[in-house]
């Protein structure tokens, strides 16, 4: 061995990362976000908090401001029924495609396996503290609660059912309005529904609406609105027509906050805002009041 050989010494090397392909590699990683199991967070629209989903109750608020979430019909009667006392009314009855619009059947179908209802709105009767009353749930989950025909046939039939059993009428309206791909017919339900609740009035029974949000369209302007008590949940959004539809058209700057609760409570249209929390008490102070189902006519 030669004195070069015997005194070199070997060279170590490692790779460096191109710096292209760090960036690169980074920005996958920023884009894929941290390793969080689908299902465990969720974003309050409100405060803008990432929730623990475990954190959030049975009655659907976020822990750091309060928001509202919406909740689905079986969420809601677990929050407003006496425990067992709920039985559904109509419980397989499905929507067809009167007029033949493209794809509206997979867009059912969709939602049914989405939310594991048949429709958009479950119905029955039920107790809350100890009082019968016959509600009406509509679930924003299913193509965001619009109505349609079996809507209007189910609460119809449920409004028809408490005429003939002299009850009080509870329904928790979440709706985007009339289901257009039903056309017409959609629009009928507006009077259908509005024809038996009058019915139900002229009996002399009790009629609650409970609006939650959001509350819109043709619900809003039908039975929604004819409740003889209007309750409402907090910040809940109460309209017709969008806010910037109503402003494209008159050109006008609308107040802040014009569709909310608040400002209908401010103006009249809502009777009162009751937190979620309170809204099962609420309710039965009510029904208490009209035990027989009927108001009172100041004779009594």
């Amino acid at each position: 061995m030669d004195l070069v050989n015997l005194f070199s010494k070997r060279k170590k090397y490692f790779s460096l990362e191109p710096q292209t392909d760090r960036k690169k590699s980074d920005k996958k990683k920023k884009e894929q976000g941290p390793s969080i199991p689908n299902g465990m967070w969720i974003k309050c629209n409100t405060c803008k908090m990432i929730i623990y989903k475990k954190e959030i109750t049975e009655y659907k608020l976020c822990p750091s401001c309060g928001a509202h979430f919406r909740m689905t019909p079986a969420e809601r009667i677990a929050v407003t029924c006496d425990e067992g006392s709920f039985q559904e009314f109509d419980a397989d009855m499905i929507p067809e495609n009167p007029m033949e619009y493209p794809d509206y059947d997979r867009i059912v179908g969709k939602a049914q396996d989405k939310t594991g209802l048949r429709e958009a709105v479950v119905t029955g009767r039920c107790r809350i503290e100890g009082n019968d009353a016959v509600i009406a749930i509509m679930d924003s989950h299913f193509m965001m609660g619009s109505m349609g025909s079996v809507v209007g046939e189910k609460i119809t039939r449920a409004v028809e059912y408490a005429t003939r059993e002299k009850l009080p009428v509870i329904i928790f309206t979440t709706s985007g309005g009339a289901r257009m791909q039903e056309g017409i017919i959609s629009l009928m339900q507006m009077a259908k529904v509005s024809e038996a609740l009058g019915r139900h009035d002229a009996a002399g029974l009790l009629y609650i609406t409970v609006l939650t949000d959001p509350t819109t369209g043709g619900v809003t302007a039908s039975f929604a609105m004819l409740g003889d008590i209007i309750l409402s949940e907090p910040k809940a959004l109460i309209g017709f027509a969008g806010q910037r539809v109503i402003q494209g058209t008159i050109h006008q700057k609308l107040p802040e906050g014009f569709q909310r609760a608040e400002f209908q409570q401010d103006h009249g249209f809502v009777d009162r805002i009751v937190h979620r929390e309170e809204l099962r008490g609420e309710l039965g102070k009510i029904l208490k009041l009209h035990q027989t189902g009927k108001r009172g006519n100041g004779n009594e």
